[in-house]
């Protein structure tokens, strides 16, 4: 699917139906996005009424994120967040890796997390109801980021990174990443919020040519998380292209990046991907010994 496509409004029916494609599948499981509003008996009290108004902007007051949760074998030391793309849930993305591995991506001292995000209006979908962790103007790399819904989301996400420190897990202990949106979800929440992380991943993700993480590095003078990247040449929802060019702005911006490239892979994850992953993530997130004391 040539670029230029893409970013037309005509590409919606083409992202739509090949979400309904990839649900059919071998080895995805993604859900489908949509839904809406319950409808109303009568006026609505103001404070709904205001509610839902913030709530389509993308400017709601985050709540307590809905997530599916794999609880490591042994003494928990350290904690993986996983982010699902667009029109998926948590449990889906679970679900999923779990189908291609053949078992739940565990590990004996890390907690895996895969969180929900919540509903919200998706324009690409001409305003549908799907679980997207921001809004989009277009799937487009080269169109300005939906800011006040990235921005909001990072809210949220940054309480269920908080969770886990309270649970006694510093943040050098914990990875965040995921699928397509997902991916950008989490290069933002990183490289702009929280970058004591211990890494970042990205498959088959891109941030805009504009983007507000580009910004906020060319400021930076901190240490940064490293990030893996994978993706399908034969992507063509998120061209690979687009990711390709994401990895070199970040290096060029002093992010410590890799790319690795999966040849005839569509938008989809594969069992070397994820064995790949895996690898990285013991190696960012080694055992530690036990403590004298323990």
């Amino acid at each position: 699917m040539p670029g230029n496509k893409l970013c037309s409004p005509s590409a919606v029916p083409a992202v739509t139906n090949f979400l309904v494609r990839r649900q059919k599948s071998p080895g995805c499981l993604s859900r489908g996005a949509g839904g809406g509003d319950r409808a109303t008996a009568g006026p609505e009290p103001a404070g709904l009424a205001r509610r839902r108004r913030r709530r389509a902007l993308g400017m709601a007051a985050p709540a307590a994120l809905q997530r599916s949760v794999v609880a490591p074998a042994g003494r928990h030391t350290a904690s993986l967040i996983f982010l699902h793309g667009s029109g998926d849930t948590g449990q889906g993305a679970r679900a999923w890796i779990k189908q291609i591995l053949n078992q739940d991506m565990a590990f004996q001292h890390i907690k895996v997390i895969y969180p929900t995000a919540p509903a919200r209006p998706y324009t690409p979908m001409k305003g549908a109801f799907s679980n997207v962790w921001f809004d989009r103007y277009k799937i487009c790399n080269d169109c300005p980021e939906h800011i006040e819904s990235i921005d909001s989301m990072c809210r949220g996400l940054t309480d269920l990174i908080n969770d886990e420190v309270k649970n006694g897990i510093a943040k050098s202990r914990i990875l965040i990443g995921g699928f397509s949106m997902g991916g950008g979800m989490a290069m933002h929440l990183a490289f702009r919020f929280h970058q004591d992380l211990a890494g970042v991943f990205a498959l088959s993700s891109f941030l805009n040519k504009d983007s507000a993480v580009y910004q906020a590095l060319k400021r930076n003078e901190s240490a940064l998380p490293e990030l893996f990247q994978c993706h399908g040449t034969a992507d063509n929802l998120v061209l690979y292209s687009w990711g390709e060019e994401t990895n070199k702005m970040l290096k060029s911006l002093g992010v410590s990046t890799s790319l690795h490239t999966f040849p005839n892979l569509n938008h989809e994850l594969n069992r070397t991907e994820i064995e790949k992953l895996k690898s990285w993530i013991i190696k960012k997130l080694p055992v530690e010994a036990p403590k004298a004391n323990e």
